[in-house]
């Protein structure tokens, strides 16, 4: 009587642990992690966002004040003005991202809207031969005095979003707002509209200093 005794208790332990074990892993089923971004996805903003740091930096690099203000046309903007706009352009998008998108409820059927644009933003955006006029917001409006002034916001600003992408745990894939052109974007996607942005502009630099009557020194 008691060996069955004892064996009764060993089976009804071994019920009570799988039962256990089964209700554990039905909670986890139910409350899954929240979503972030993959290792993979920060380590391509990042790459994008540092290439298209260095590029812009290059391209401004050691001009003198005849150079940084020289416009090749009334209607053109100069390095100065098209510097201004990626500056103040970086700042704006981040705190739109940060302060609107991510704020506001995160919608997971809008998945579909925005898949595949990726690699329409890197490789549509910086594209040139299509031309687009600024809102206003945007536009450059002398901001800052100085060609060390500019850098250093945009620096700050580059640094910040950066910093953002490389330690954030919210659900970037699952917020959105709207683009004028493009339509649903992400949030992450509007981080990699902030790259492709600059690199746009950066090529519009290039551009003023090719023409032929950009000052020598």
């Amino acid at each position: 009587m008691k060996i069955q005794l004892a064996k009764f208790a060993a089976a009804l332990c071994l019920v009570l642990t799988l039962t256990l074990a089964s209700v554990a892993q039905t909670a986890g089923a139910a409350a899954p992690a929240a979503t972030t971004l993959s290792a993979e996805e920060r380590a391509a903003a990042l790459t994008s966002l540092q290439a298209t740091d260095d590029a812009f930096l290059r391209s401004i690099a050691g001009l003198s004040e005849k150079q940084w203000r020289f416009k090749p046309a009334p209607d053109r903007w100069s390095v100065a003005e098209v510097s201004e706009h990626i500056a103040v352009s970086e700042s704006s998008l981040l705190a739109l991202v940060q302060t609107k998108f991510m704020m506001s409820p995160a919608d997971p059927s809008k998945r579909a809207e925005a898949a595949g644009k990726d690699q329409i933003i890197m490789e549509k955006v910086p594209d040139r031969s299509h031309k687009a006029q600024a809102p206003e917001f945007l536009k450059p409006t002398n901001r800052w005095a100085t060609e060390a002034e500019l850098t250093k916001a945009f620096e700050d600003s580059r640094k910040a979003t950066m910093d953002y992408i490389r330690t954030t745990n919210e659900d970037l894939r699952d917020h959105f707002g709207p683009h004028p052109v493009l339509g649903t974007l992400d949030a992450y996607q509007w981080i990699l509209l902030i790259s492709a942005h600059s690199e746009r502009h950066t090529k519009q630099i290039e551009e003023v200093k090719a023409d032929p009557n950009f000052p020598k020194e």
